[in-house]
C-alpha cells in the first residue's frame, strides 16, 4: 500500500478489501499485504476478497497457483458423467480455497450462476457451468460447499442474472427484455436453488420487465421484491463494481442509490484515488440486520471446515478433467 491508502483506510474504516492481478506478485507478498490491510481496520472479521473463477478470470495464477479450467469445462464433465461433475466442482473450489486461505483471502467472488443464452455478450460465455438452469444451480451447490469446506465464503453471482446481457456491464448498460415468466423459469432459478448462500453480488443490469429505469444495484423495487422476496436471498448482497460504466452519476450518488436500494455493501475496484474519496463520502456505517447476515456467513464456514490432502485433492481433480480434454 501507499501511505496515502494506508491513511485512507484507517480513517474510513472499510468493512473490507479486495485484491486485482495488479496486488498479486508472489505467495510471501500477498500475505504480508493481507496482514496490512487487516491492520488498517478495527473490526476482527475482515472480508478479502478476490475473483478467483478459473480460465480467463483468474488473478492468482502459476507459477505459484493452479492454473484451473472454466466453468465451462467442468460443465461439460458433468454433461458426461454428473457425479464427476460435482466431485470436479466441489474439489476445484475446495482447492482454490486452500489456495486462498493460505494467502488471508477469505472471500471468493465465485461461483457464476448466471445463464447464457445465444446471442449474448461473451462476458459470462464459459464462466457459467451450464445454459441449463438446474444443472447450473447443483454445479454452483457442489462449488459453495467446497469453498466453504476450505474456509472461504463464496459469493455467487451476478443476482438475478447476467446471461442474456447483449453487453458488457463493465463498457455499458445492458438492458434485458424478456419477460418475467422467462426471467423466473431460466434467470433466477439458480438463484432461488442457492438463496441459502451466505453472500451474492448484483448485476449492473435492467430488467424492463421489473423495473425498467434502474439497474437491478440500484433498483429497490428488483432488490426488494426479486432478490429478497421472490428468489428469497436473505444474505450479504454487495454490489458489482460501482466503477463499471453500466451505472452514471458521481461515485458518492452511485454508492448512496446501490446502499439505498437495499444492497448491504457496495464494492469499488480500480483503485482510483479520486473515486475512491468519492465513495467513501456516498457511504454510511453497516446496518445492524447487514452484520448479522455477515456473522451467519462466518458461521457457516467455521462450522462447516475440513481438511484435505492438497496434492491428492489435486490429482484427483486432474483426473477427472482428463475425462474431457
Amino acid at each position: 500500500m501507499t501511505d496515502w491508502e494506508r491513511d485512507f483506510f484507517r480513517d474510513l474504516n472499510p468493512l473490507g478489501f479486495i485484491l486485482f492481478a495488479r496486488n498479486i506478485e508472489d505467495p510471501y507478498q500477498v500475505r504480508e499485504l493481507c496482514d496490512d490491510l487487516r491492520s488498517c481496520v478495527t473490526h476482527a472479521d475482515v472480508p478479502i476478497l478476490i475473483d478467483q473463477e478459473g480460465g480467463r478470470v483468474a488473478r492468482l495464477r502459476p507459477p505459484h497457483w493452479r492454473e484451473a479450467p472454466t466453468a465451462a469445462k467442468i460443465g461439460e464433465l458433468a454433461a458426461f458423467n454428473l457425479d464427476m461433475g460435482l466431485e470436479a466442482a466441489h474439489l476445484n473450489a475446495r482447492l482454490f480455497a486452500s489456495e486462498l486461505l493460505d494467502l488471508g483471502i477469505n472471500v471468493d467472488c465465485a461461483p457464476v450462476l448466471d445463464i447464457p443464452v445465444e446471442g449474448a455478450d461473451p462476458i459470462i460465455s464459459d464462466r457459467a457451468y451450464s445454459n441449463h438452469p438446474e444443472l447450473a444451480a447443483i454445479m454452483g451447490r457442489a462449488a459453495c460447499r467446497g469453498f466453504m469446506a476450505g474456509g472461504v465464503l463464496p459469493i455467487i453471482k451476478h443476482i438475478p442474472g447476467h446471461g442474456r446481457a447483449l453487453v458488457d456491464s463493465h463498457k455499458a448498460l445492458p438492458v434485458v427484455d424478456e419477460t418475467i415468466d422467462i426471467l423466473e423459469s431460466v434467470d433466477f432459478r439458480p438463484f432461488i436453488d442457492l438463496a441459502d448462500m451466505p453472500w451474492a453480488m448484483t448485476a449492473h443490469i435492467v430488467y424492463s420487465a421489473v423495473d425498467a429505469y434502474a439497474p437491478a444495484t440500484m433498483s429497490p423495487r428488483l432488490i426488494e421484491d426479486i432478490i429478497r422476496h421472490h428468489i428469497g436471498f436473505d444474505g450479504v448482497l454487495i454490489s458489482d463494481d460501482l466503477s463499471m460504466h453500466a451505472l452514471q452519476g458521481d461515485f458518492a450518488t452511485r454508492a448512496e442509490s446501490a446502499l439505498d436500494a437495499g444492497c448491504d455493501l457496495v464494492l469499488h475496484c480500480n483503485g482510483n484515488k479520486e473515486e475512491m474519496l468519492a465513495v467513501a463520502e456516498g457511504v454510511s456505517p453497516v446496518s445492524d440486520k447487514t452484520d448479522d447476515r455477515l456473522e451467519e456467513g462466518w458461521k457457516l464456514v467455521r462450522e462447516g471446515m475440513d481438511e484435505i490432502d492438497f496434492d491428492q485433492a489435486e490429482y484427483r481433480f486432474n483426473t477427472l478433467m482428463e475425462l474431457v480434454t
